[in-house]
């Protein structure tokens, strides 16, 4: 599974892209507000330091402006994922600028009918929102699982399922065991993936052990 990480915050996509685990980056317009960054400065930024494809999503929501904007997101590195909604217009987009050679990411994904149309407009990436779908009290998991298998019965469909709205390890570990392609995962949340409890406490007892040894590894001849 590829791991994007889903933030605006360049020092924190800084910090995740140094530990070697980072595929990607996905950002959206609150992200971006958030950030208090002007645009299209960061993504260029961010691309600069990202192999994997960065998601940048459009303002508009009318196929002409929207086109427009995506073409202009697509100029600024050839590592951007022009992102845009699951509507009507949305996917004209996305199959024009997928047409042209560029990676679209077809964002705010919460069926798997919907996940068929994208497939059929040439997205590089869907995105189903996990977490959104739980906050109702649906089945967030469900939906991965049955895109995944959807995918999974057409070789021709060559769009990846990048799970969104993720809350928790659980949402990753769970879509991983379905197969799905990419996580877009919060900094927080990809730094809970580290913990447990029962690491800290073997690794403080080696720490102790060695310690009774009086030896030192960078010291020995």
């Amino acid at each position: 599974m590829k791991f994007f990480v889903d933030t605006a915050d360049f020092d924190d996509i800084k910090e995740l892209q140094e530990t070697g685990l980072i595929d990607g980056v996905t950002t959206n317009p609150s992200l971006i507000a958030k950030s208090g960054r002007e645009f299209l400065p960061l993504i260029k930024e961010i691309c600069a330091i990202v192999d994997g494809p960065v998601s940048a999503e459009v303002a508009a929501t009318d196929y002409e402006t929207m086109l427009k904007e995506g073409r202009k997101l697509a100029k600024i590195a050839d590592n951007v994922a022009v992102k845009v909604p699951l509507t009507p217009d949305g996917l004209k987009v996305c199959k024009a600028l997928s047409d042209e050679g560029t990676m679209v990411n077809v964002t705010l994904c919460f069926s798997a009918s919907q996940a068929i149309l994208a497939a059929k407009a040439g997205a590089a990436f869907i995105s189903p929102f996990v977490g959104r779908l739980d906050d109702l009290s649906q089945d967030g998991l469900q939906l991965i699982e049955d895109i995944v298998e959807i995918y999974d019965n057409y070789p021709e469909f060559t769009t990846e399922v990048l799970v969104a709205s993720i809350r928790n390890p659980n949402h990753i570990v769970e879509s991983a065991k379905m197969g799905a392609h990419v996580a877009t995962i919060p900094p927080q949340v990809i730094r809970q993936l580290y913990k447990h409890p029962l690491t800290d406490k073997g690794l403080a007892d080696f720490v102790a052990d060695w310690q009774k040894t009086g030896q030192s590894i960078l010291d020995a001849a």
